[in-house]
């Protein structure tokens, strides 16, 4: 029995391939690498980014971008932050925030589709204005000291005696499942493709691409106030400093993991195994302890450029492909004609 993995995989499978490869270097040259206390502080750590990198890969999935998750995160932090200061209930604060980034998204997506607007163009217009409304709340950094708030920040599931997840680790786990079931098993995640494959396809094909494409951008406005609440339990502050470059982290993790940036491939689980290499590089850089914080940043860069590399090299040779097999089968076709 034959497994074909077809050349689009390669990326995805290449991302799994690199995290393995990271983490065997890190357990070879730090004995205490390898470790389930490790492992889980990858995911306690980046719970968030893994929130806002798959809601991200929803509008790279279509070809276009979302500038504006970064900022969308500290407008949450800091609106949650002066609600919760002012006595509203912590639930009701969490409710209202994910309704404000649904609505945020919303309206960029409206604008991307209805005035054929850029997603660049309209996403950096949001990023600004986020940042922004952080500011006329306050230039300040507000502490979190509400009592329910805290609370839902320290809850932890024991898996061992030591060993614990958080809730926001929970939450990541619960969205990428319901992220990965609408891609993989929904009218909309296979209208999603199909856009990023081929806009007019699409389109000719009857598919409802302008009520898709603002419903990716509200999901990503969804994940990224949703990403904002989860990081504002791990931070109990609200800042409008807060998550500055975020969204290049979030775009990285998409890359790194397979998601080509033109659209119509990558899985929802790219995503994830990207931001746990970059969480990887991260801690192999804290183990090290002499290096400086900046070379994960230097590391990630580097690996993004090759991943892009390796993608548009093996989407070039996929259309070789498909263009030498074309004539064949024309041919094919012409020869049953004449003997027809």
């Amino acid at each position: 029995m034959k497994i074909k993995i077809g050349n689009l995989n390669v990326p995805l499978l290449a991302s799994i391939g690199i995290f393995l490869l990271l983490f065997l270097a890190g357990s070879i040259m730090y004995p205490s690498f390898l470790s389930l206390r490790v492992v889980l502080n990858l995911f306690i750590n980046n719970a968030h980014l893994i929130v806002l990198a798959c809601g991200i890969c929803f509008p790279i999935l279509t070809g276009g971008i979302d500038l504006s998750v970064g900022a969308v995160i500290a407008m949450t932090s800091m609106i949650a932050a002066a609600l919760l200061k002012s006595g509203m209930n912590a639930f009701l604060v969490i409710a209202l925030c994910l309704v404000v980034g649904a609505v945020f998204g919303t309206v960029q997506g409206f604008l991307i589709q209805y005035f054929r607007m850029h997603p660049w163009i309209v996403t950096l217009a949001g990023m600004f204005f986020a940042r922004g409304v952080c500011y006329l709340i306050s230039i300040e950094s507000i502490p979190i000291t509400n009592d329910t708030f805290y609370e839902l920040s320290q809850f932890k599931v024991y898996l061992l005696p030591g060993y614990f997840i958080s809730l926001n680790v929970l939450i990541a786990i619960l969205f990428v499942l319901v992220c990965i079931y609408l891609s993989k098993y929904t009218q909309f995640g296979r209208t999603v493709y199909a856009m990023g494959g081929n806009m007019q396809s699409a389109m000719l094909m009857g598919l409802s691409v302008g009520r898709t494409k603002i419903m990716i951008y509200s999901l990503s406005g969804f994940a990224s106030s949703l990403a904002g609440v989860m990081f504002s339990f791990y931070t109990l502050s609200g800042y409008g400093l807060h998550a500055q470059g975020l969204e290049m982290d979030a775009i990285a993790a998409c890359v790194i993991g397979g998601v080509l940036l033109t659209g119509g491939v990558g899985s929802l689980i790219g995503p994830v195994i990207g931001v746990l290499i970059t969480g990887v590089i991260r801690t192999m850089v804290d183990f090290q302890g002499t290096l400086s914080s900046w070379w994960t940043k230097i590391f990630v860069g580097l690996l993004m450029l090759l991943c892009i590399v390796m993608q548009v090299a093996i989407v070039n040779r996929d259309k070789r492909t498909k263009a030498k097999r074309k004539p064949k089968e024309e041919g094919v076709e012409e020869q049953v004609d004449v003997v027809v």
